[in-house]
């Protein structure tokens, strides 16, 4: 694959960045991408692997090497069709995955990993500006409706998959737009949402119908999470007028911070204030949105959901932002030979970070202070591991002052509400209960429904999520059918 001695000649190319005082001045994507030569350099570092471990390291088990040889070949025809082979989104996951391919890189061993990240990303930008990913209507139909609740990557990859064989697939979303955590938790300079409105027309051409502001199931009163619904369709309505359901909502539940403070104004969760942004972006009037400008801003939680709030702070012009990390700060670089092929623990730095944020690493919150019912301040004390438990160290109580303070400590589970309303048994961990066994994978204990993606796995990446819903959806044309021409 590629270039035989490539990987001896050339260095990784890592995509550039436009400089940080442009960027933050607008919500664009500013990432500098692969032109062809710099591509085909890229793929040439390829070896010829006898196992090629890149494959299992991706979710969808991209088959990496034979792109990667077709780009250094020149032939990108063929490379976007290899690669939608098995991924129905790479725009997605070429701007928001983290790439644990190339942590499962062969050269990785010893060397820089293949840059797969860039080399997906020119192949579907190229695909899409030569006019090569147009619709796939299926030749023949089969008569039978499926519904899918939840249009996030999970549920747009299995909607695409079942209409391409034939089924009347019907997306019903809560929010005013499609695309789920895509469209509201996924900052627009990351990915811009004109990607997932064309695959929303190539869908539409294929069959797809999506209605938007629907809720299907109950909703809690309380919840903070984004829901634009004016129409509510019971659990029972949608399994007598549909062959089959897939729940593919995504995991809503953030984890909370029940300290002294919790209830003072201007402590959020991160995805009350993302989507708020994303839909200013988007065009939408909202009164009272969460704003950053001229404010200390306190984001806790170490993750790419609190590096989002970073970045978006940042935008819109905060006096300090500093991101908080229970754990140590972990090495710069990792024991390769301990740890390839898996994801490694390592420091990492995004592009958020490097346009100004203070890190502070073994650190844990006490109280949030305020004045008048509005937050002023946070009271913090440093963490230490000791004989295998983490404990406060002793005097080394501070404060901070905090005018935005932003909980990104992750997702706990689906809204138990949804689940409920369907009948739906529970794991330990909240989400859908639904083994993925080849036969019978998916289907939770009611009859008709499915689960997939966020609901049933729990927090997790966007390429995870189109797994999920590639598979969820052979299963339910197995279930439909008797058999299934989809792949696993």
């Amino acid at each position: 694959m590629g270039k035989v001695t490539g990987f001896l000649e050339f260095e990784r190319l890592e995509e550039g960045y436009a400089p940080v005082e442009q960027r933050v001045k607008h919500y664009r994507e500013f990432v500098i991408g692969l032109d062809a030569d710099q591509a085909k350099i890229q793929g040439a570092r390829c070896m010829d692997c006898g196992t090629p471990f890149c494959n299992n390291g991706c979710p969808v088990n991209n088959i990496i090497p034979d792109f990667n040889d077709l780009v250094f070949q020149g032939d990108w025809k063929n490379a976007i069709t290899v690669l939608h082979s098995t991924n129905n989104f790479p725009e997605f996951t070429g701007r928001i995955c983290p790439a644990p391919c190339e942590a499962a890189c062969t050269l990785n061993v010893n060397d820089d990993p293949v840059g797969i990240k860039s080399i997906e990303h020119a192949i579907i930008d190229r695909a899409w500006a030569e006019g090569w990913v147009t619709p796939q209507p299926a030749a023949v139909k089969t008569g039978k409706k499926v519904a899918v609740v939840g249009s996030g990557p999970a549920g747009l990859a299995a909607a695409q998959q079942l209409a391409r064989v034939g089924h009347s697939v019907t997306v019903f979303e809560k929010n005013s737009r499609i695309g789920g955590l895509l469209r509201y938790g996924i900052p627009d300079f990351k990915m811009e949402k004109s990607h997932i409105d064309r695959r929303v027309a190539q869908m539409e051409a294929e069959g797809v119908v999506f209605k938007t502001g629907v809720l299907v199931g109950a909703w809690p009163a309380d919840s903070k999470v984004t829901n634009d619904a004016k129409t509510v369709v019971t659990p029972e309505a949608l399994k007598a007028d549909f062959d089959a359901v897939l729940l593919a909502g995504g995991a809503e539940q953030s984890r909370d911070l029940p300290v002294p403070g919790r209830d003072l104004d201007g402590v959020h969760f991160a995805m009350e204030f993302l989507p708020q942004q994303n839909k200013v972006n988007a065009g939408d009037k909202l009164k009272g949105q969460l704003r950053a400008e001229g404010k200390h801003v306190i984001v806790i939680g170490g993750g790419d959901t609190g590096s989002d709030c970073v970045g978006t702070s940042n935008r819109h012009g905060a006096a300090s932002v500093t991101q908080f990390e229970l754990l140590p700060q972990p090495p710069e670089q990792e024991n390769k030979p301990l740890v390839w092929p898996y994801w490694p623990i390592k420091l990492r730095t995004s592009s958020s970070h490097e346009e100004g944020c203070e890190r502070e690493f073994a650190i844990a919150t006490k109280e949030f202070l305020g004045e008048k019912g509005k937050v002023k301040a946070v009271k913090t004390v440093r963490l230490e591991w000791k004989d295998g438990k983490m404990g406060e160290v002793p005097g080394s109580e501070q404060v901070l002052p905090a005018d935005l303070v932003l909980l990104a400590m992750g997702f706990v589970s689906p809204v138990a509400s949804i689940l409920d309303s369907f009948g739906v048994e529970k794991d330990a961990r909240g989400n859908a209960k639904a083994g993925v066994e080849i036969d019978g994978g998916y289907r939770t204990g009611v009859d008709k429904v499915f689960a997939a993606g966020d609901m049933r796995r729990g927090q997790s990446l966007v390429v995870w999520a189109i797994r999920e819903g590639r598979q969820a959806a052979r299963a339910v044309d197995e279930y439909l059918m008797g058999a299934s021409t989809l792949p696993r």
